[in-house]
């Protein structure tokens, strides 16, 4: 079986871990991918993918499948891999399954888990079709790591007759982050409804700025419009696995917990003794976090000299 993962930037390189050829849209990430075991890495730099990203993408995956002989096209489940799976699917006459939380061969098809009602049960999903698409959620495989690599990224020809006609992009507005991605943490602060508002962030960004924490968010923080959707962790948001995740004031909903349930450590702080995440919690308080979180900063910069 002969797997083409697609990445389109450093995040993704988790994808790897299934082997076969990569494509990706710039040249240092190809070079890395080729460094981490694809053979071969293609790569497609071109003006057009950052002006028409969605369309020529996609002219770019099938020319790599193509190419590569692939049978299984592995994507992230992020917004680039959502937009594009599915519209591949159809191309291609795959078979398809996305938000996958595990992938294994069974015979000469795949089976694929993803979370459903809610994360509350998991369903398996077996791909018999001759091409298979996938979106990987990030954080469930693990990285590959360097080592000879499969040789120098190869340039792949893409053919982009009627361009003139695709949608364009014609702003790009980056949303400014500081510290570790989420994706990336060692350490996750993250904030829920129990912190009753947007500026009480503030003492969370405190905390993980003396960690190097990333922080995030539960869904209900973000639907409340207290922090950007891209804080979120769950179901609907973002997989994480650090090794330590610091929850305050989040219950543990179900569709929470689907995000962080590859974290090494769950530390909670809640009001309510009865919140559910206690149950997945290593260690839980049982407090108002506003007169918990100060002496705990005020222990850590003391003990990091911060």
């Amino acid at each position: 079986m002969k797997a083409l993962a697609v990445v389109t930037g450093r995040g993704g390189l988790e994808l790897l871990a299934l082997g076969g050829a990569s494509l990706s849209f710039t040249a240092d990430v190809a070079q890395e991918c080729a460094a981490r075991g694809a053979s071969p890495a293609y790569v497609w730099e071109d003006p057009l993918y950052e002006r028409s990203g969605a369309e020529a993408g996609l002219r770019a995956i099938e020319a790599a499948v193509r190419a590569a002989g692939a049978d299984v096209v592995v994507l992230a489940a992020d917004a680039r891999g959502r937009d594009w799976a599915p519209r591949l699917a159809a191309r291609l006459g795959a078979g398809i399954c996305t938000e996958c939380t595990g992938v294994e061969v069974a015979g000469d098809g795949l089976r694929c888990q993803r979370p459903v009602y809610g994360g509350k049960a998991t369903a398996v999903f077996e791909l018999k079709t001759p091409v298979k698409v996938i979106g990987v959620r990030a954080g469930v495989l693990g990285e590959p790591a360097a080592g000879s690599g499969g040789g120098a990224p190869v340039a792949l020809a893409v053919d982009t007759a009627g361009s003139e006609r695709w949608p364009q992009r014609v702003e790009k507005v980056a949303e400014q982050s500081e510290g570790p991605s989420l994706q990336d943490a060692k350490v996750i602060v993250s904030g829920g409804r129990g912190l009753g508002g947007a500026d009480n962030f503030a003492i969370l960004k405190e905390l993980a700025d003396v960690l190097g924490a990333a922080v995030g968010a539960s869904r209900a923080a973000v639907d409340e419009g207290w922090v950007p959707p891209s804080w979120q962790i769950g179901q609907t948001g973002k997989t994480v696995r650090p090794d330590l995740y610091i929850a305050v004031g989040i219950s543990g909903a179900s569709q929470h917990m689907a995000g962080v349930a590859a974290a090494k450590n769950i530390a909670a702080i809640n009001t309510d003794k009865d919140a559910p995440i206690f149950e997945q919690a290593r260690l839980g308080l049982v407090g108002d976090y506003r007169e918990v979180l100060p002496p705990l900063i005020a222990a850590c910069r003391e003990l990091l000299g911060k």
